[in-house]
């Protein structure tokens, strides 16, 4: 079912999905997807594998879902108490790290035999099939679109945003294999979107998405995408600036904590070093840090997480490697100067997704 955006679809799945406090077990969080779902009362647990809260640890498939972490909070929470398990492909705030095949099926039965079900995040699945067509044994000559098919062969919906793997500019979709909850997400896609058939979407930007999806499973589509991300990263690695190893598939991620060691979690380094890279090299950049994180919903009290990155995300079919080599000369200008760059504190934060709007000023 359409929707206008991927939090639309997140929105409507929060609200049929979870009952009032209820857990929501996923591999990291996401802004939007955890705020619509302590909107609805859930407590976001954080079950991704340990190496993915390092930035300098370089492991395969390091967005993976730790299973025993998950069979202990099963065990802990009561399966009825846990409302569904999120799995993104591939994390977002981990640095765009991919999840294997091996761990969708073993989350997936875990889930199955505790009766919990398994929504995608899926706004880059193809970019992680890419990953296991790459990487995972017994995948190599397997095709994107067989792989995307077993990626959702173990899940009982997903949720997507267009504007990524989709290939346009807007619009988003909600999927479902259970009939009653597809049942109460079109009354609910009438509330919040649109009728059930457009969902908040123009019939062109539908038409488009459609297109979209049959050409980004095309391999040397997302091939060229993937190494082109690469290309900058590793221009960035070799002149010694901090990144989130390995490199992502749609980013690349500064490591904040190292790119400016002389500031503090409180002094937002990840946002003060977004703003510098805009300053210094006319790049605009996204803080994926304390200031992403946001407060906890009951104590107030900022959410500090181990990572505090800068997200450098390269648009698709725009840029052309030598966009990519001026990117990379400017933030590397940044980085020999780092320890001018000051920290920030807040002069405007809103209650809600405060990373969208906040305003900010020099310490």
């Amino acid at each position: 079912m359409s929707t206008h955006q991927g939090r639309g679809a997140e929105n409507i799945l929060s609200q049929i999905a979870i009952k009032e406090g209820q857990y929501v077990l996923g591999n990291m969080y996401f802004t939007t997807t955890r705020y619509h779902q302590e909107k609805n009362g859930a407590k976001f647990i954080d079950i991704i594998r340990e190496e993915a809260h390092n930035a300098a640890i370089e492991v395969p498939f390091k967005g993976d879902i730790d299973v025993q972490k998950l069979k202990a909070v099963i065990a802990d929470k009561g399966a009825e108490n846990i409302a569904y398990i999120c799995l993104a492909v591939t994390v977002n705030l981990a640095g765009g790290q991919p999840v294997s095949m091996a761990n969708m099926r073993a989350v997936s039965e875990v889930a199955r035999e505790h009766g919990i079900k398994v929504f995608y995040d899926a706004t880059r699945c193809v970019e992680n099939a890419f990953y296991i067509k790459e990487q995972e044994e017994g995948y190599a000559d397997k095709s994107i679109q067989e792989i995307v098919l077993e990626t959702f062969s173990y899940a009982d919906g997903c949720t997507m945003s267009g504007k990524k793997d989709c290939l346009v500019n807007i619009g988003g979709f909600l999927c479902m294999n259970d009939d009653d909850l597809f049942e109460q997400s079109k009354e609910l896609v009438v509330v919040y979107e649109g009728m059930p058939s457009y969902g908040g979407m123009a019939g062109r930007d539908m038409e488009a998405m459609a297109i979209g999806l049959r050409e980004s499973i095309q391999y040397e589509y997302i091939e060229h995408r993937v190494k082109q991300v690469r290309y900058l990263g590793e221009k960035l690695k070799e002149a010694g600036v901090p990144i989130v190893m390995p490199v992502g598939g749609h980013a690349v991620f500064l490591d904040a904590r190292r790119f400016c060691p002389h500031l503090t979690q409180d002094q937002l380094p990840a946002q003060s070093l977004a703003a510098s890279i805009y300053v210094e090299a006319g790049v605009r950049a996204m803080e994926r840090g304390i200031v992403s994180a946001g407060r906890d919903v009951n104590t107030g009290k900022n959410h500090c997480p181990q990572l505090e990155t800068v997200r450098l995300t390269i648009p698709r079919r725009v840029y052309t490697y030598a966009h990519m080599d001026v990117v990379a000369e400017g933030i590397i200008r940044l980085y020999k100067k780092r320890e001018e760059i000051k920290g920030l504190q807040f002069v405007y934060e809103p209650k809600q997704l405060r990373f969208f709007t906040a305003r900010f000023e020099y310490i």
